[in-house]
């Protein structure tokens, strides 16, 4: 049996929000949204339930768990209901459509490999549905994010969740320091376990709904149809070419393709030295997919873009030594910034690391705290040999 639910909600005061204040409750229609809502009205926060429509098309009216469409509405409709609080379904498709999908699709195109949630998180989410909260009223925004908002000696801080197995704070390096100090996460204390039982506590009908594995907009899993549909033409054939040079075969269109994968390449292992193929980079102006051994795959310098810093005092000329993590699920390793002033940066890798993806985001911790991160450029990465 956990913790009874007054000692769930008891850590739960939003700091800088007065008791009984409005907030408004990002609600997707999972049971991670919907705890965040129930902990806060529980709480005595005058609650307003927003859930935005982000697409409705296909299978993705009917699939559950896909967040934003279909019967995920209906779940957050529901939720509200037995809360009894206030509930707005907020039509977003037109903006969902220009921020996010439709800039995956352009990212798939110029051979990245896209995070369309960040996206999401930054430019509708934290961006369109927050200036609606502060419309409302509200004190603030809360959503169901696992990740901790602290307030440290110059401000508020991003900071990781308890739960690291469900840590999103890579999503959420593109929040500014402007929207955190609006922003409030009631599930970064909590572990997923501790979620759901609150949820079957309560009694709400999405306690055990599944959670989303997808990218929302693309419930088949397949991203290449999706890129298809979007930009017709765009699946163009072209050379598979080793590292070396030497011309391997064709593919059928660099979109199937991500920096680091080994199976699909089209290419027996037996045919080129006996060594597992993996694909190294991609490149869209001819068209080539350019494949290697492993230890082809190793980076050891980066260059970001659009770059982020939410920390109060920038690095030195000496840069500031950092953990950043590569992709999600990749753990934090040691490395060196710069930032070059602008919007820009430079990290240094301790060691190579493999599989580093232009379009993704190299995020920067200081223990759990996140100082910012960038999004990683293709034009000026530098391959070496990993050990």
């Amino acid at each position: 049996m956990g913790p009874a639910l007054d000692d769930l909600t008891a850590p739960l005061r939003l700091e800088g929000v007065a008791p009984g204040a409005r907030v408004v409750a990002a609600m997707s229609g999972g049971v991670d949204s919907s705890v965040a809502a129930a902990l806060l009205a529980h709480a005595g926060y005058e609650v307003v339930g927003i859930t935005l429509q982000l697409y409705d098309h296909g299978a993705a009216v009917s699939r559950k768990g896909a967040c934003c469409a279909g019967q995920d509405i209906y779940d957050a409709k529901r939720v509200a209901d037995q809360l009894a609080i206030d509930h707005y379904v907020l039509d977003y498709e037109a903006r969902f459509r220009t921020a996010v999908i439709e800039d995956f699709a352009d990212s798939y195109l110029a051979g990245e490999t896209p995070i369309p949630c960040v996206r999401c998180n930054e430019r509708v989410k934290f961006g369109d549905l927050l200036g609606t909260a502060r419309e409302l009223g509200a004190a603030a925004l809360a959503t169901g994010h696992y990740v901790r908002r602290l307030e440290g000696s110059a401000g508020a801080e991003l900071h990781r969740a308890v739960d690291p197995s469900r840590d999103q704070s890579y999503f959420l390096f593109a929040t500014t320091g402007a929207q955190l100090d609006y922003l409030r996460f009631p599930l970064g204390h909590l572990e997923k376990r501790e979620t759901r039982a609150i949820a079957e506590r309560l009694g709400l009908g999405v306690a055990a709904k599944p959670d989303s594995q997808d990218i929302c907009f693309v419930p088949s899993g397949r991203y290449a149809e999706v890129v298809e549909k979007l930009r017709p033409g765009a699946a163009e054939p072209g050379d598979i070419v080793h590292v070396d040079g030497r011309l391997l075969g064709r593919h059928e269109g660099l979109l199937h393709f991500t920096v680091g994968q080994r199976r699909g390449i089209g290419i027996s292992e037996s045919q080129v030295d006996g060594e597992p193929l993996y694909v190294v980079r991609l490149d869209p102006v001819r068209r080539r997919l350019v494949v290697g051994p492993r230890s082809a795959l190793g980076i050891a310098a980066i260059r970001l873009g659009n770059v982020n810093w939410l920390a109060h005092q920038s690095p030195g000329d000496e840069g500031e030594a950092v953990e950043v993590k590569l992709r999600s699920a990749a753990a934090p390793v040691p490395a060196r910034l710069w930032l070059d002033g602008g919007s820009g940066a430079r990290v240094e890798l301790a060691e190579p690391q493999l599989g580093v993806a232009p379009g993704q985001a190299c995020v920067f911790y200081r223990g759990s705290r996140v100082l910012g991160g960038g999004w990683i450029r293709r034009d000026e990465a530098k391959a070496e040999a990993a050990a």
